[in-house]
């Protein structure tokens, strides 16, 4: 008899690339071992509690969201209050069949001033609601300071401003030259952190953690990451050995997981609209969808469109046409059929 080999073709429902790996199966394995079959893709991995990752599923809620529901809700209530009163605000446009408005913030493309804004004020509601004390020694600004100056004695006695967060992000963006979207996807790292390392936001490490995540989101997102000594350049009393360690431990808390589903980032994307709204931070004002505006909007999907084709064949998967992209010896024979007046 004895232990007999065979074989099971295993794919992650979870994944965008529909891998199929081949795990080996015993029928008896000796005392001790554990069966491969039990392994997991990162993706699927939960917290240990059960409950949904927001970082990974589209359908939990965000951590900030969570943090920030006595403001926005508070917001609701008060503009609502305020609209009772006539003449206080002009009302607000809505799009109909004849006329769409929309402003210059979109998730293919946001606007940057104003993400970098909401990323700002989702960290000062993460630290100002923050359920514990919990910290990891490399993200303590005592331990590891920015500056030569150091820090006062009272460091982690007072929660930053929000101005003081969006002054402290703005300017590494500004620096680095790192793009909306790239702020957008340092908040769901951060988030992960947070959720992986049973981490708490506060004001001993904010600045570290939030320095850990945009090094880690200008690397993956942009496609001419910014060197480490770069930053070193920005905060101009930080080592380069510093940088190394801060990045390859917020990679090891994170469990080396770095990927952002396409639905993940429309949530939070959205999300930070919520919050934007319920503070009151304005967003560029709507204005009716011309024919110019129109056109723009219609090259940056196809833009986007093929970025994502690109990336499909890269990775050997198989992208289905549709009627629109039916091409004849190179041109294309069918366009969209929207009609602007």
């Amino acid at each position: 008899m004895g232990n007999k080999n065979s074989c099971c073709s295993y794919s992650s429902p979870q994944s965008s690339h529909r891998e199929r790996v081949i795990l080996p199966i015993e029928d008896s394995l000796p005392e001790g071992e554990i069966s491969q079959s039990n392994l997991q893709h990162i993706s699927e991995r939960e917290g240990d509690d059960g409950e949904a990752d927001p970082s990974q599923d589209p359908m939990a809620k965000t951590i900030f969201i969570e943090r920030s529901k006595t403001a926005i809700e508070n917001g609701m209530i008060r503009r609502k209050s305020q609209h009772q009163i006539a003449d206080l605000r002009p009302l607000k446009k809505s799009s109909s069949c004849s006329t769409i408005y929309l402003d210059d913030s979109t998730v293919s493309q946001p606007n940057l001033k104003n993400t970098v804004k909401c990323v700002a004020l989702a960290i000062y509601y993460h630290i100002k609601n923050r359920d514990s004390q919990r910290e990891i020694d490399i993200f303590d600004e005592k331990l590891h300071p920015l500056t030569r100056d150091g820090v006062s004695e009272d460091y982690n006695k007072h929660n930053p401003e929000h101005k003081q967060i969006y002054k402290f992000v703005r300017t590494l963006f500004n620096a680095a030259q790192l793009t909306a979207e790239c702020a957008i996807i340092t908040l769901v790292y951060l988030e992960r952190l947070l959720t992986y390392a049973e981490l708490d936001i506060q004001p001993s490490n904010w600045k570290r953690i939030v320095l850990g995540a945009i090094l880690l989101a200008s690397k993956v997102w942009d496609d001419q990451a910014v060197w480490n000594v770069d930053y070193c350049q920005i905060l101009k009393d930080i080592t380069v050995e510093d940088m190394n360690e801060l990045e390859r431990q917020f990679l090891e808390l994170l469990q080396f997981n770095i990927n952002v589903p396409s639905s993940v980032y429309a949530k939070y994307y959205f999300d930070l609209r919520t919050l934007a709204e319920a503070n009151e931070l304005a967003f560029p004002p709507p204005e009716p969808l011309s024919v110019e505006r129109a056109q723009k909007l219609e090259a940056m999907s196809r833009v986007m469109a093929d970025k994502y084709t690109q990336e499909a064949v890269k990775n050997g998967l198989k992208k289905w046409s549709s009627l629109d992209n039916i091409t004849n010896g190179g041109a294309v024979t069918r366009r969209s059929v929207a009609i602007l007046s």
